[in-house]
């Protein structure tokens, strides 16, 4: 029978006895720990009156399960346990309410049947976890992050892809969207600058191989970055810091890529190759074309359903592969083949390798069907609250699923689909699934409202700039010197022009985000301020979004999260479960100490509890 499960213990690091199965959790009545073959149970109330003497021992618990793991770790290899292989795969903007409905079947498609049967299929064996939530701000680039290091923004100091941090400068030239070059002077004080880890930084945005020397067409990687386009370190004389070392934290990819597994990862820009960790190594084989780019027919290359890609599919979506909600499914389609040559043990375009200890990639076909609007093609989005899917939204989940059948088969082919363990997430939802709540407001926005109180690489008053970082939330750095509560007192003198719901800055802020600023024990990468907007406030003058993410709300945030292997029982979580506790369940699935990653000992990342347990059957 299916396990349902609206309570959970928490995990630190796990010991192979079990020395400890929840240190510290604040969502459950009772205190468990597991200590050799004994269990005790301690009331609330007891667990009240130790929680000093346990806070203050929390370091001490850690360092202990993650020495006597490493003792057994140390003995085996990456995958020498019952999981040989994780595959990731992020279906972007998917949210929890998109699987429950695609899996029941709702009333007004497909005669109230269900429509992905691959994903049912999946769940039979998995564990769902209906509650998760992604990273705040629930941008790509933080909700990367998080998957693959377990840390929030507070850690990884990644708040956007287009964000601010105080100690660089500018990039050497002009960014592709829109960042302006500058000057750099080594080891001066820095003079702050927007950091753009977008397709911006590509040699050439326009180009699906991202302008790579000598590429092929769809060849997009690391080498399609321009270094005279990124962000400039005075510290260390002024050298451009690369996706990867602007992470601050390593990642589960890093960490298996140094116990020796194999590693690979596909994304949307070779920004991503973040997903690494610092010192650019930790992946062994990166694809990105870019999805930015121009779309060009692809000679040879058939959509997951046998659609053919040359000629282009749709003329009418030609500026960028994510603005058309047929091109999109080629897009996806050449990630989706390059997978299957990873799980056939060569590399994504298929030279000899071997099959990752852990990869995946992400899909870019729901968040379309979710957000856009294409004059004389069709509306995508929902049809109601209940998130009922419009016909384009339909078509895009129906895609995905059949791409999911097509990677469940490879494996099944490759005999390896037993010791996988298959992780199906989201970087991000989209908001507002109600579609009478969305209201695009370019206009009033928190940062116009700031204006020359914001840094001008920042500013709406720069009619040549990359823009502020706003969708529907508005993270906002404050000029040196700005009175933060003169801004605050601003915002919330505006609040109903603005559309504001909620603000955040202060203590509010630095709780969870660190306080900002260039000082000792202040975060150059901390916003001042952040505003999260009413429900479907967007603010963007865009007529072709009609939804986007970055923002807090629920829509933003509540995302599919299912972990399955061929040997669990059917389980459904309730309990709220962050998407960072990924990265330390990928890095334990493979035999490795959980405490290996920066951000699960300076935030205290769980594993998924529920996935060492039934791995352990």
């Amino acid at each position: 029978m299916p396990i349902v499960s609206g309570i959970r213990s928490r995990s630190l690091g796990v010991v192979n006895a079990g020395f400890l199965e929840s240190a510290l959790s604040l969502r459950i009545n009772a205190f468990v720990i597991f200590a050799a073959n004994t269990l005790l149970i301690l009331s609330w109330g007891f667990y009240m009156s130790l929680n000093r003497l346990l806070l203050a021992g929390s370091a001490l618990v850690l360092t202990l399960a993650s020495s006597t793991y490493g003792m057994a770790a140390d003995k085996n290899t990456v995958g020498s346990g019952k999981i040989k292989h994780v595959l990731l795969l992020s279906v972007d903007g998917m949210h929890a309410v998109d699987f429950y409905n695609c899996t029941h079947g709702i009333a007004g498609v497909n005669g109230g049947s269900p429509y992905c049967p691959n994903m049912a299929a999946l769940g039979h064996t998995a564990i769902n976890y209906v509650n998760a939530e992604s990273s705040k701000p629930s941008d790509s680039f933080p909700g990367m992050a998080a998957l693959a290091s377990g840390g929030t923004p507070k850690t990884t100091g990644l708040y956007y892809d287009v964000a601010y941090d105080r100690s660089l400068d500018a990039p050497a030239k002009n960014t592709g969207t829109g960042l302006a070059g500058g000057i750099c002077t080594p080891y001066a004080t820095p003079t702050g600058t927007t950091t753009d880890n977008d397709q911006g930084i590509d040699l050439d945005d326009t180009k699906l191989n991202g302008g790579a020397p000598g590429a092929g067409l769809t060849e997009g990687g690391i080498a399609s970055i321009d270094a005279m386009k990124l962000e400039r370190n005075p510290a260390r004389g002024c050298a451009p810091v690369y996706p990867w070392n602007f992470i601050r934290t390593n990642t589960a990819f890093g960490v298996i890529h140094a116990a020796g597994g194999y590693t690979a990862w596909i994304d949307k820009h070779p920004s991503y190759s973040f997903v690494g960790g610092p010192g650019g190594t930790g992946l062994d084989d990166y694809y990105s074309p870019e999805v930015d780019s121009n779309v060009v027919a692809l000679p040879g290359v058939k959509t997951l359903e046998g659609n053919p890609c040359d000629p282009i599919r749709d003329p009418l979506g030609e500026s960028a592969w994510n603005s058309s909600f047929a091109n999109i499914q080629c897009y996806d389609a050449i990630k989706v083949y390059a997978l299957l040559n990873q799980i056939a043990g060569k590399t994504h375009s298929g030279a000899p390798a071997v099959v990752p200890a852990v990869f995946g990639m992400n899909f870019q076909s729901v968040y379309v069907g979710e957000s856009v609007y294409e004059p004389g093609v069709g509306n995508g989005g929902y049809q109601n609250a209940a998130a009922l899917p419009s016909l384009e939204l339909l078509n895009e989940i129906e895609y995905v699923d059949v791409a999911i059948g097509e990677i469940v088969n490879a494996l099944q082919r490759a005999g390896i689909y037993n010791n996988t363990l298959l992780i199906l997430t989201a970087k991000h939802g989209d908001s507002p699934i109600d579609p009478t709540r969305y209201v695009a407001n370019g206009t009033n926005t928190p940062a116009t409202l700031l204006g020359d109180l914001i840094p001008y690489s920042e500013s709406p008053l720069n009619p040549n700039g990359i823009g502020a970082t706003e969708i529907d939330v508005s993270v906002l750095w404050l000029k040196k010197g700005v009175s933060v509560t003169t801004a605050v007192e601003l915002l919330e003198n505006n609040a109903a022009a603005i559309g504001m719901g909620e603000i955040y800055y202060g203590p509010s802020l630095a709780l969870n985000y660190n306080a900002g600023g260039l000082e000792p024990g202040e975060d150059p990468r901390s916003p001042d301020i952040i505003v999260t907007p009413n429900v479907g406030v967007t603010y963007s003058g865009s007529t072709t979004m009609i939804g986007d993410h970055g923002g807090f709300a629920h829509d933003d945030t509540n995302v599919v999260l299912l972990v399955a292997n061929p040997s669990f029982t059917a389980q459904t979580v309730s309990a709220v479960t962050a998407t960072g506790e990924v990265a330390p369940t990928i890095v334990q699935a493979l035999g490795l100490d959980p405490a290996l990653l920066d951000a699960v000992q300076a935030e205290g990342t769980p594993v998924l509890p529920e996935v060492t347990a039934q791995l352990a059957k």
